[in-house]
């Protein structure tokens, strides 16, 4: 029997896995449900940002109205079936239902009997999968994903979007020195895809100067292919590629929320990291950007104005994503002198929400990274703050075990801060 358990699993703990799930595609999905728990699990599934493109309904009856209901109706793309029954009235329904079944349906069956035999006979039959109730939002959607995947497609990429609090708070130098440290120090292939199109930073920060980048790519969606992009990224390091915006005001670069998302399918399929640096404005596709990462790191300075905003997209992000990883927030120019500063505890207090890190103001050494297209790492190797960026780069990559303990690589920059006070 721990065959089975190992293999059809209990949906325990499912909602705290926020590993890579595909988006599904325009398909038709019908559930007939035997309880309202169960039901009310696909409903919530049908709110998943991966399942936007699917048509979901959800009804009462279990397998006896699947098979009544489509013995004069075709039937859809995938149909969940919940049984409460015993094996004998599951197969009998079963067998009732391939009779009226068009080819091509699959099938996915939430029951309550955790048995290896059964679910064998449940396979042979050609029921796509078998969940144990009861089934976990997550869990759903990812057994409805890997039905439309194939079986030797590549791992997918995770896309980690950075955003500003507030224009001016060095979001885009801390997505970029996150990205260097994933791709030099993680040593994992890594992109950074700069969507400040008319004034972005990431060719001056990396010292590039690419002649084609982000604008070929969008502007031009009939020609938008894997190939199109690997011309397109700029080669930074061995690691490390770049798709620049071109930071000129020859036109205006308005698009429409979906714009983006067939370069990002793309980065997903070819890179195992994205870094997007997110522009500090609100847009359709803006909001689209975060929304659709895997990970979402706000970037805020300790003041009202940060805290307002940041909460507002805390918020957004918290109630549109209810089934990824939260939201995460770096506090960014610390301990700047002679500026009013709402106190770190207070600020993350306010959030609901531990700093992912605290990043000290250290003009000096960013101004010289910026100013000479370096990364911190480059200006001075072996500058603690380094030590936060790579910190940073584990958790959003999940290759982190424990959480490097920020007290003491902060101990430092307290004693600065307190002498300054």
């Amino acid at each position: 029997m721990s065959d089975a358990t190992d293999r059809l699993g209990t949906g325990d703990g499912a909602d705290q896995d926020f590993g890579q799930i595909a988006a599904l595609p325009r398909v038709s999905i019908q559930a007939f449900c035997d309880t309202e728990d169960v039901a009310a699990s696909i409903e919530r599934a049908g709110t998943d940002r991966r399942m936007e493109k699917v048509h979901l309904r959800v009804q009462m009856g279990g397998a006896p109205a699947a098979v009544e209901a489509y013995r004069n109706s075709p039937t859809p793309n995938v149909i969940i079936l919940e049984t409460d029954g015993g094996r004998e009235i599951l197969i009998s329904c079963l067998d009732k239902l391939a009779e009226v079944c068009d080819y091509g349906t699959k099938v996915i069956v939430i029951g309550r009997v955790n048995d290896v035999i059964l679910y064998r006979d449940l396979i042979r039959r050609g029921i796509s999968e078998y969940l144990i109730a009861p089934v976990s939002t997550l869990e759903l959607v990812r057994a409805l994903s890997e039905l439309f995947r194939a079986p030797d497609a590549e791992p997918l990429g995770r896309v980690i979007a950075f955003v500003g609090a507030k224009g001016g708070v060095g979001a885009s130098t801390v997505a970029h020195n996150v990205a260097w440290a994933i791709a030099r120090a993680l040593e994992q292939p890594t992109s950074v895809t700069d969507l400040d199109l008319a004034f972005g930073t990431a060719g001056l920060d990396f010292n590039q100067d690419p002649p084609q980048g982000i604008a070929e790519a969008v502007f031009s969606p009939e020609r938008l292919d894997s190939n199109l992009v690997d011309r397109l990224l700029t080669k930074c390091t061995n690691n490390l590629s770049l798709l620049a915006a071109p930071a000129t005001l020859d036109r205006v670069y308005d698009f429409q929320p979906e714009d983006f998302d067939s370069l990002y399918d793309i980065l997903r399929a070819s890179m195992p990291f994205t870094v997007l640096d997110v522009p500090h404005c609100w847009t359709g596709w803006a909001r689209r950007a975060l929304i659709t990462s895997d990970e979402i790191v706000v970037v805020a300075s300790p003041d009202l104005a940060n805290l307002r905003n940041a909460k507002n997209i805390l918020d957004l992000a918290r109630a549109q994503r209810p089934h990824d990883a939260p939201p995460r927030l770096v506090l960014n120019q610390v301990g700047m002198p002679k500026r009013p500063e709402i106190r770190t505890s207070e600020f993350a207090k306010a959030l609901d929400i531990e700093p992912l890190a605290i990043i000290p103001f250290e003009p000096q050494l960013f101004g010289t990274a910026a100013n000479n297209g370096q990364m911190i790492a480059e200006v001075s190797p072996s500058h603690k703050i380094n030590e936060l960026f790579l910190d940073i780069a584990r958790q959003v990559t999940g290759r982190a075990e424990t959480r490097i303990r920020k007290k003491s690589l902060l101990d430092p920059f307290v004693s600065v801060l307190r002498k300054r006070a």
